[in-house]
């Protein structure tokens, strides 16, 4: 497949995913997936592709552990996927349609679950076939997909440079969240009136200006979060900036802030949009979430961390 074709194919999937096009997979009753042979013959591809795929799938990071069951109480135990077919099917996904492939694992509808820039699809063993959308189990009317995605996109909030986001304390500051956050973002600002009333919370929040970069525009995400970062009181000049609208002062233009270092941490982490919540047991929360639901993620994210 050519440059351009690859660049169009990813559009078009990156396009389906961010409308939240459905795909429905019927999982009662399905028939197990046939067992696999070897990546080279099963794909037919010659051995030296194949030699290939697997030469750049060394070079990448190791693949997340896949689960051993899917499904409510594990109702759908599978059989684990070869390290080679893992490789080969890698290798085809970031040829034929690019991104990062963090996991690539067996489902028992039949079809290999791939988990590229943070978003889930599903590709034959060949990647010949692509779906993007919602896997049901319709035994138990669980959605599938919402529950991989929450689980192989999670964050390991201990490895986050908290040192890098702005701090604010309300009361006891007991329950701890942190949040990407765009000062230009106008759903940034309906979050943050949403959660206005959070009581004994940290709250983290990485100044992420994704939206514009124009460092001479004085009304450009950068030069606004430049100037959070470099006022006196940081937490205090983003609660003013987001909720009433005042502005602070223009940074200095020597003053040194870690907004490279924390669109680095967001391309990293695929945070493509905001605001996106990140909890302490690793969950991931995208949009101006109600507060009710901020308060119940942070409750369960305390409760796992207890029980660990």
């Amino acid at each position: 497949m050519s440059r351009s074709s690859s660049s169009i194919l990813r559009l078009f999937v990156t396009a389906l995913l961010a409308i939240g096009f459905v795909t429905p997979v019927v999982l009662a009753g399905a028939a197990d997936a046939q067992p696999a042979a070897s990546a080279a013959r099963e794909s037919g591809a010659p051995a030296a592709d194949t030699a290939n795929e697997q030469a750049n799938a060394a070079k990448a990071a190791p693949l997340a552990p896949c689960p051993t069951s899917y499904g409510a109480a594990g109702a759908s135990p599978i059989a684990p996927i070869s390290p080679a077919l893992a490789s080969s099917i890698r290798e085809r996904v970031r040829r034929k349609i690019g991104g990062s492939v963090t996991s690539v694992c067996k489902t028992p509808f039949g079809l290999y679950e791939v988990v590229v820039d943070a978003e889930i699809i599903y590709v034959d063993e060949r990647v010949n076939y692509l779906l993007s959308g919602n896997a049901f189990d319709l035994r138990t009317q669980e959605n599938l997909t919402a529950k991989r995605k929450e689980d192989a996109t999670r964050i390991d909030f201990r490895s986050l440079p908290l040192q890098l986001a702005v701090k604010t304390v309300r009361g006891s500051g007991s329950r701890v969240v942190a949040v990407f956050e765009d000062p230009n973002c106008p759903y940034c600002k309906r979050f943050e009136k949403e959660i206005s009333g959070l009581t004994d919370t940290t709250i983290y929040t990485f100044l992420y200006p994704i939206l514009s970069r124009d460092a001479s525009a004085a009304d450009d995400s950068y030069p606004k979060s430049k100037s959070i970062w470099c006022a006196p009181d940081r937490a205090l000049a983003w609660s003013q900036l987001m909720l009433e609208g005042k502005r602070p002062a223009a940074a200095p233009e020597d003053c040194q802030h870690p907004l490279e270092d924390i669109l680095a941490l967001g391309q990293k982490l695929h945070i493509t949009g905001t605001p996106t919540l990140v909890f302490t047991d690793g969950r991931r929360a995208p949009g101006a979430i109600p507060r009710e639901r901020v308060e119940q993620l942070m409750s369960e994210a305390a409760r796992s961390s207890a029980s660990q």
